[in-house]
């Protein structure tokens, strides 16, 4: 990933440019008063952080390994009754 660094006047200023550079390019960094304020990144990018591949059920389905160990094994019983009052 390629990240530039852009003063927050000048993304401002050019931002379509900042905009295009994003996709082209990845992920940019703009700074305020010299420091780090925010990454830019592209929407493809956002959904694939924040979008899981596939859930942990489903990974722990497709584990090579018993996993009963770890995880015990489940009882066909009912749950037992828990009185809330």
């Amino acid at each position: 990933m390629n990240t530039g660094v852009w003063q927050l006047q000048e993304a401002k200023t050019r931002f379509s440019e900042l905009v295009e550079t994003v996709i082209l390019k990845g992920a940019q960094t703009v700074t305020k008063h010299g420091k780090p304020a925010v990454v830019i990144i592209s929407a493809d990018e956002y959904q694939r952080s924040v979008v899981p591949e596939k859930s942990l059920v489903a990974a722990l389905r497709a584990c090579p390994e018993d996993l009963t160990p770890l995880v015990g094994m489940r009882t066909k019983r009912m749950a037992r009754r828990v009185n809330l009052r």
